[in-house]
């Protein structure tokens, strides 16, 4: 089973309703809008990797349309005070889905005094699972800084509120498995996080997407993988972009 396969679930058998039938014109279709990091983004870390999201529409053929807006470097909690969920907000229309993957860049605690280049970047966010908060200095401004689960759950709440069909919190993805020359692969604690945000229920779904990828670089075996990081062991070339979606 390649992560294509869960993503390809979505709208899962469960609401494949909720996706109009193939001859429903283009203007009409469901979009499905990707927020994330360069792990998804177009481009992905630039120097030839790409972000698996730039390949998920091959999953759905012509029954929606896929917006990535995922942006490399970003995390959360930079995701959200730069206001790029908010402009995925004012773009969605009722009906239409959201992915939200992060967690490659949210780990550590916020560096008092960082700038856009320094520190941890405004990129860090307040650790814990609830409504902790971390107050810090960022480019020259005070910055009350939330919880992974807390930028995650806000964004969500705002897309279901606007009509949203439901929201998938991905699991990020994996680096590199095969980088000591053995698989090694332990499930990061934002996937622990992104478990605990919600439920059919509520209309927002929790996505295995990093255990999944993980067990298709496993087939895949090293020399494949390891040809496929082409910058480093977090961002995949277009191949392994394709087989992790």
């Amino acid at each position: 089973m390649t992560a294509s396969i869960l993503l390809c679930s979505i709208a899962l058998l469960s609401v494949a309703s909720a996706f109009p039938s193939p001859t429903t014109t283009a203007n009409n279709l469901p979009t499905i809008w990707v927020a994330g990091d360069s792990t998804t983004a177009p481009d992905g870390g630039h120097n030839g990797t790409q972000g698996w999201a730039e390949y998920l529409h091959y999953s759905f053929g012509n029954r929606v349309s896929v917006n990535n807006s995922a942006y490399a470097g970003r995390s959360a909690r930079s995701f959200t005070r730069e206001g790029r969920f908010d402009m995925i907000a004012k773009a969605m229309h009722p009906g239409d889905w959201i992915i939200i993957e992060f967690g490659i860049n949210d780990g550590g605690s916020p560096t008092n005094g960082s700038t856009s280049t320094t520190g941890d970047k405004g990129r860090a966010d307040c650790p814990g699972a609830g409504d902790e908060t971390c107050t810090v200095i960022f480019n020259n401004t005070t910055e009350i800084v939330l919880t992974f689960p807390t930028y995650v759950k806000n964004a969500s709440k705002t897309y279901l509120d606007l009509g949203a069909a439901g929201v998938i919190i991905s699991q990020q993805l994996p680096t590199n498995v095969w980088q000591t020359g053995s698989y090694a692969y332990r499930e990061p604690i934002f996937a622990y996080y992104d478990m605990c945000l919600g439920g059919p229920e509520k209309h927002v779904y929790f996505v295995q997407h990093g255990s999944y990828a993980a067990q298709a670089q496993k087939i895949l075996g090293a020399d494949i993988v390891d040809a496929n990081y082409p910058m480093d062991n977090t961002h995949t070339s277009p191949l392994l972009a394709d087989v992790v979606r």
